[in-house]
């Protein structure tokens, strides 16, 4: 053995796909969502949970070439797939995958191989039986798949544990746990050292295949979401001083401690979190989990304003843990939507209580070397939590936890309201066990019940029986997750007075209180409004839709939920500015204006939206209309402006909500708010009214990208004028096509309710926007994106350099 063959790990990107069957196969390249190419069905089973697309059975495969292991273990690495699937390597069974976000590591033995040089891979995934998700969950393997070569002796995947035992400006001690598979291998002996640029800070040499050591670090530099500093851990495992293994992981170092009386600490210092619920999808790309696209959402957050993110509701994967260890965003990462009892017809209620320990400890392994992990959730809204065996169950699994990594506390989010019908025994959902079934409520019934009755939310979470049903769990971990229980927070901190709380989920409407109890409390830790960032599936859940009548849920060809802060391409939603006004964070006011071509109109609104407003000021052929505007802002007082004239002057700042109202006759022009703090002006902003004349723009947010067949460009399609004003009111069909080393990974737009796929090169704009995400190849090259319209025709120019992308 040299020292050069240790551990290596590789992504494996091009594999080949079909639907199950004798059809032809497709090159592809992972991640990769099977679902978002199907053709939606109004029939589709999992309806609007999936945004009326179909499931189905696939079949994936690939080869290696030249692969001699030797001594080495080979394996391969499936970091997520949906639908549950068989995987076979030359035509023998390796193993199963279940379905979902749990990673899976399946070893590669030798007479598998069988003295072949050759690998053939073959995953058929099974995604029919729908609906298995209460939101879109895509199909296929949607996560990296790595193949892994391992020495004879080695680290395995969780063979290092990290934690900082304490940390100050002048000194931070560190602790590291390894092991080495096997671990009885004699003359054996592990170097940890830690390193920064590239000088070595710290190092410690242990004998033996395990144990634990400790790093003293002078001057550290504390990892947080201001200053997300890593360092770099190498692991090297020496036989008789000669280099076996070697591991390199980017680490950080902080400390994490919460209490009632001062609330969350990182690093020693209080911080309260302005999170952001997220789902899995990347809009127009799917489920496919895409390094880059994971780095833009988290980038995109945090200039907003927020320091959090909670995965809703499951595990996160690796990169988009990269991208928040890389940034700066603390982590609530999530275990799981369901436990034993079913929420939607084929979920993995039913095997529950056979698989949750292994698909924690995979979680825990791949989470707690993380810095921006500073928490978990068990649960999400969990109705058997209401009930004595649910409360055993909770107390089970935090225990799992809390033995496996004692150093982040755990939270369970539980939406009050769902448990008090729980208790009330009101709720179809049920669990069975032989000839008994247990009624039980769902997340979907008590969404509906909360859109109905809206605020009111708030005064039924007060019930005695919405506390009675959740103290218990409650008392079971260490953060109480309220999803949608701001109601109770004032009564609670007093009642309950060692009880950490954290806001899991709250409606947009109500983040103003919601932060203002959070800055008041230092029980209270945070926030999560629902939903950060617009997510397939749940379709229509968080729209304001024309009509007098509408369900919760909306018909096909609705897609979308339509709450998100930020929409299905990333743009941000007026709703944002309310919640940077509650932060303080908003600098001058913004402006919106509800949809002029649907003045007059009823609405049906949503609870889980708190405006249709959007920020523009330019609806053609809408003069002469009624224009209702909204103006967010800080200060105490707001003047909006027309064309230089004054409409009025309204309060605003805390008191009034960061809102001021006007109404005026649509006429174009320039619209400006004014804002006044103690009788002086402090800030203001404008909307301008797009000119006569449109064309066609495109817009990159970077001007390059990686040849590394990976990393993605993302470039937006606007109708705009000379001076870049978007109109809203003049959509137009359009036309995309990329010549170079780079291909159309999706095409589409924020529409909640469109009727031309993402896979297309057509789409037609929406409020004058279209996005289009173009993905290496993976040579070098100029890459030419050409978007074609009634209006005319646009290029871009990329340059696709050698390296790695984010």
């Amino acid at each position: 053995m040299t020292a050069r063959e240790t551990t290596t790990v590789a992504n494996v990107l091009e594999w080949e796909f079909r639907p199950a069957g004798d059809g032809p196969w497709v090159p592809v390249t992972l991640p990769h969502d099977a679902m978002i190419a199907e053709p939606r069905d109004p029939q589709a089973p999992g309806g609007a949970d999936q945004g009326w697309f179909p499931g189905g059975v696939y079949e994936y495969r690939t080869s290696w070439q030249g692969i001699d292991p030797g001594d080495r273990e080979l394996s391969l690495r499936i970091e997520g797939v949906q639908g549950d699937s068989v995987v076979s390597v030359n035509g023998v069974q390796l193993g199963t995958v279940r379905s979902g976000y749990a990673e899976t590591e399946l070893a590669i033995d030798r007479d598998v191989l069988d003295g072949r040089d050759d690998v053939e891979i073959h995953v058929l995934v099974d995604n029919s039986p729908q609906p298995a998700s209460r939101w879109y969950s895509g199909s296929g393997l949607f996560r990296p798949v790595r193949m892994i070569l391992r020495p004879p002796v080695h680290f395995p995947s969780d063979g290092i544990h990290l934690r900082t035992r304490s940390l100050d400006s002048a000194h931070a001690s560190v602790e590291v746990a390894y092991r080495l598979s096997p671990e009885n291998a004699s003359g054996v002996s592990v170097t940890l050292e830690l390193v920064a640029g590239d000088a070595s800070i710290a190092s410690v040499t242990s004998e033996g295949g395990f144990g634990v050591a400790v790093l003293h670090v002078p001057d550290p530099k504390p990892w947080s979401v201001e200053s997300p500093f890593l360092y770099e851990l190498i692991a090297t495992a020496r036989i008789n001083g000669e280099i076996v293994d070697q591991l390199h992981d980017r680490v950080g170092l902080r400390t994490v401690a919460v209490d009632a009386a001062q609330g969350l600490r990182i690093n020693g210092s209080v911080v309260k979190l302005r999170g952001a619920c997220i789902h899995h999808d990347h809009g127009v790309l799917g489920a496919a989990g895409h390094r880059a696209a994971e780095f833009r959402r988290v980038r995109r957050l945090k200039d907003a304003g927020f320091t959090a993110v909670r995965s809703a509701h499951h595990p996160m994967s690796r990169d988009l843990l990269d991208a928040c260890d890389e940034i700066g965003m603390y982590v609530l990462d999530e275990f799981a939507d369901y436990w034993v009892v079913s929420k939607t017809a084929h979920d993995g209620a039913h095997r529950f209580r056979e698989t949750w320990r292994e698909d924690a400890d995979r979680m825990i392994a791949k989470d707690r070397n993380r810095p921006s992990v500073i928490m978990y959730a068990i649960g999400n809204e969990i109705p058997e939590t209401a009930t004595p065996e649910g409360v055993e169950l909770a107390r089970e699994i935090a225990d799992h936890f809390r033995s496996s990594d004692p150093e982040r506390p755990l939270t369970v989010a539980i939406n009050l309201f769902l448990n008090a019908m729980v208790a009330f025994d009101k709720s179809p959902y049920r669990e069975t066990d032989g000839a008994d079934e247990k009624s039980m409520a769902g997340s979907t019934e008590a969404n509906v019940m909360i859109n109905h009755i809206g605020r009111m939310m708030n005064l039924v979470s007060r019930l005695p029986m919405a506390d009675r049903a959740s103290r218990d769990a409650f008392a079971v971990v260490d953060v109480a997750g309220y999803n949608y229980g701001m109601g109770r927070y004032a009564h609670d901190v007093k009642a309950y007075p060692h009880r950490v709380i954290l806001g899991s989920e709250t409606l947009p409407g109500d983040i103003v209180r919601g932060w203002e109890l959070v800055e008041k409390h230092p029980a209270i830790i945070g926030d999560f409004v629902w939903v950060g960032w617009e997510f397939l599936g749940e379709a229509g859940v968080g729209l304001w839709v024309p009509g007098k009548r509408a369900g919760l849920s909306k018909p096909y060809p609705y897609i979308l939920h339509g709450g998100g802060l930020f929409d299905l391409i990333g743009m941000p939603d007026v709703s944002l500015r309310l919640t940077q006004a509650a932060w303080g964070a908003l600098e001058a006011p913004a402006i919106g204006v509800r949809p002029l071509d649907l003045s007059g109109t009823p609405i049906v609104r949503s609870t889980w939206r708190s405006t249709d407003a959007v920020e523009s000021w330019s609806w053609r052929g809408c003069e002469g209309r009624r224009a209702e505007i909204e103006v967010y802002s800080t200060d105490d007082e707001v003047e909006l402006l027309l064309n230089g004239r004054s409409v009025g002057r309204r309060k605003a700042g805390r008191r009034r909500g960061y809102l001021a109202r006007f109404r005026v006759p649509y006429e174009p022009g320039v619209l400006t708010a004014v804002g006044y703090r103690g009788g002086a002006e402090t800030a203001r902003s404008e909307l301008t009214s797009a000119g006569a004349a449109l064309m066609l723009n495109l817009h990159a947010e970077s001007g390059s990208l990686a040849a590394d067949g990976s990393d993605l460009a993302f470039v937006t399609i606007e109708l705009a004028d000379a001076a870049g004003t978007v109109e809203m009111l003049a959509d137009e069909e359009v036309t995309v096509t990329v010549s170079g080393p780079g291909i159309l990974a999706g095409l589409g737009t924020a529409a909640p309710a469109p009727t031309t796929p993402f896979t297309s090169a057509r789409t037609s704009t929406y409020r004058g926007r279209a996005l289009a995400v173009v993905r290496s190849t993976g040579e070098p090259g100029l890459v030419v994106v050409t978007a074609t319209s009634a209006t005319g025709a646009a290029r871009i120019e990329l340059e696709s350099t050698p390296g790695s992308g984010t």
